[in-house]
């Protein structure tokens, strides 16, 4: 006779059942009353699995669900936990098999948590998120088996407010990405800076899971609360990020795939994070690694919509980014071509800040001077290509005449067309041309001080103000001198660098990966790990066995 199985609590019914199912069972034995049912646990391998269970059939056997549970006690009972149901007449034999255990797996992981976060060397899979594991241990303990909180429709409101405009404009970006990853059983969150998930998609007769595990509206997922996850850390290091199954740092996560993209506001700063998770314990890495390149792209696309929207009554200029991977530039500039917004992106390339925008910096600043683009009575887009001041190097663009007075709210279909994202089709638009080498530049001496400040200084901070001060130069001249003299930006060939000292500190030392980025510069070992993947295809971790 198989062995004893406990229920650990009543069953949560839905309004208008009359009152909730519990007591405990033994294998074989009938449940009375319930039409549907969720059950949650470990199969025999130890895999965290969900069942939905919605057949009405009298008396039926449910042989494959095959569960286990939250903990499991000495004399061999085993707690489970039906989320929810609905009562109706007739009953159900649910047969379970015997799980492996939940303490061991759970175990296992915080285990190796706890090694990585005390400065041990993570598996090549999880280098680039050692460092959210480390700051993770300050407030989540990995092996707490609670639920994520889920808000009061109340507390909702409250977080959702501040970001109405910016709910409304994502609205059709989440619409054609749900449609995309619907079918794989993804839930799609769109989340505040507090990791709140204000707005979301997902299969509304499967809420009982996803809110089971926090994956759906009003859950909390911020870092110092979760742990290492697809939102939180995103939030955290504010750039995309990819958590799937074990590298969660909670056990009770080990099954989740999310990825999380940033979407920054007109003034460069976080404003949101868009993330699709999934909860499928087969899925394999690189199947979900697909969503994360849809992830980013959508997210994208909302912040070009939201840049868009607040400067419909500027002209807005896209300028087509020089890699695949970046974002591309945007610039809203008033009648007199003088720029009053500008991207995160832009800022960071062309140093703009607050003050210079409020200033009113004339656009001729930085590109050759061309009026009559700005003369065209048309209001179609006007493709060009702007010149770099004082150089030959050009870049594809694409100018949005401001919209006609009015026609915002005259017309809604004209708003939206006028406001759709173009950043994604600027390919279209022809290749940068090359910077030519021949001509301007900065003078070889300079570009001599510049290497030897660099190779003396790479585990400190260096920005561009320096490097220009040791050139000898302005901060405009110096970026596009260095690009013209060394054929890369500076923050490429800084980059390069700091990655060619680690090269030799892996393979000459035995410091630690940690130790490694701080004495060429980054600020933490998945900092390291992440541009040193980016630039030689492999990890520091495989790099160092390879070199031994």
């Amino acid at each position: 006779m198989p062995g004893s199985w406990a229920a650990s609590e009543a069953l949560r019914v839905r309004p208008g059942v009359e009152r909730p199912l519990e007591g405990s069972w033994s294998d074989g034995a009938i449940i009375p009353g319930p039409a549907r049912c969720l059950l949650d646990g470990f199969d025999p391998a130890g895999r965290l699995l969900l069942f939905s269970w919605r057949n009405r059939a009298r008396g039926l056997a449910v042989s494959s669900l095959a569960t286990g549970v939250g903990t499991r006690s000495a004399c061999g009972l085993i707690r489970f936990r039906v989320l929810s149901g609905l009562l109706s007449e007739g009953s159900v034999m649910v047969r379970l098999a015997r799980p492996a255990s939940l303490i061991r797996a759970a175990t296992q992981h915080a285990e190796r948590v706890y090694a990585v976060a005390q400065g041990a060397a993570p598996a090549p899979d999880t280098e680039e998120l050692s460092s959210s594991w480390q700051r993770s241990t300050n407030s989540v303990d990995p092996v707490d088996s609670r639920a994520p909180r889920i808000l009061t429709p109340g507390e909702l409101k409250d977080s959702r407010e501040p970001l109405g405009n910016l709910v409304s404009t994502a609205q059709e970006e989440l619409d054609r990405l749900y449609k995309v990853v619907r079918e794989a059983g993804y839930t799609i969150l769109f989340c505040d800076t507090a990791g709140v998930a204000i707005e979301h998609r997902g299969q509304g007769m499967e809420a009982s899971e996803f809110e089971y595990w926090g994956t759906w509206l009003g859950g909390v997922w911020a870092e110092e609360i979760e742990g290492t996850n697809g939102i939180g850390t995103c939030i955290a290091e504010e750039r995309p990020v990819t958590v799937h199954r074990t590298q969660h740092f909670r056990s009770r996560h080990m099954n989740l795939s999310c990825s999380g993209a940033p979407i920054f506001g007109v003034d460069g700063r976080l404003l949101a994070v868009l993330d699709v998770s999934a909860i499928d314990p087969q899925r394999s890495e690189s199947a979900h690694a697909l969503t994360g390149a849809l992830t980013v792209n959508a997210a994208r696309a909302i912040e070009e919509r939201f840049f868009r929207e607040h400067f419909r009554h500027y002209w807005v200029i896209a300028i087509a980014s020089p890699g695949e991977d970046a974002s591309g530039t945007l610039l809203a500039v008033d009648g007199d071509q003088r720029m009053v917004g500008a991207n995160r992106v832009a800022r960071r390339s062309l140093l703009l800040d607050d003050r210079a925008l409020q200033a009113g910096v004339s656009l001729w600043t930085i590109f050759e001077r061309d009026v009559e683009l700005f003369r065209r009575k048309d209001r179609a887009d006007i493709a060009a290509r702007l010149v770099i001041a004082g150089s030959r190097e050009s870049h594809s663009a694409l100018v949005t005449p401001p919209i006609q007075p009015f026609a915002d709210w005259r017309n809604a279909a004209d708003a939206a067309l006028h406001a759709r994202p173009r950043l994604d089709v600027m390919g279209a638009l022809g290749t940068m041309a090359p910077a030519p080498q021949a001509h301007g530049g900065l003078s070889p001496a300079a570009m001599r001080r510049v290497r030897e400040y660099v190779d003396a200084h790479l585990g400190v901070s260096i920005d561009l103000a320096m490097l220009a001060r040791v050139a000898g130069v302005s901060i405009h001249h110096f970026a596009r001198g260095f690009k013209q003299s060394a054929g890369v930006t500076p923050h490429h060939f800084l980059t390069q660098k700091r990655i060619e000292r680690a090269q030799d500190l892996l393979g000459n030392t035995d410091l630690s990966l940690s130790e490694i980025a701080l004495a060429v510069g980054f600020s933490d070992q998945s900092h390291l790990a992440r541009h040193f993947r980016q630039m030689l295809g492999v990890t520091p971790g495989r790099f160092r066995w390879a070199q031994r």
